[in-house]
């Protein structure tokens, strides 16, 4: 069985930078898919970067130019870096990840615990 163990949040001042990693641990082979969301309390979870095995990316308009979504295939983690940090980037930020974890081509999908990020003005 896989999972995920998610590092690196804190308290940073507005204009700051931090790195969320996503290590991926258990019967790992590689990563295919993952993404970062956020949650605030009493909103709905929201996508903020997401990576396919293809190599592509995608970002939510809010973090475009200031977060980047990238891996590290022989760790098997993912990272999350953000820069020019907002008091809006305030939130519990989670990984999950689609991985493979048998030579059959058997794959797992699961979510990290979650880290807080909180910014100050």
């Amino acid at each position: 069985q896989a999972q995920l163990v998610e590092s690196g949040g804190g308290l940073v001042q507005s204009g700051g930078s931090l790195r969320l990693a996503c290590a991926a641990s258990g019967r790992v082979i590689s990563s295919r898919e993952m993404e970062w969301d956020r949650q605030v309390p009493g909103k709905q979870r929201e996508l903020v970067a997401a990576a396919t095995s293809d190599g592509s990316t995608n970002y939510a308009d809010s973090v475009k130019g200031r977060f980047s979504i990238s891996r590290d295939n022989a760790k098997n983690t993912g990272y999350l870096q953000m820069n020019s940090l907002k008091p809006e980037d305030t939130a519990v930020y989670y990984c999950n990840a689609l991985l493979l974890i048998e030579d059959d081509g058997t794959t797992w999908f699961g979510w990290g615990q979650g880290t807080q990020v909180t910014v100050s003005s």
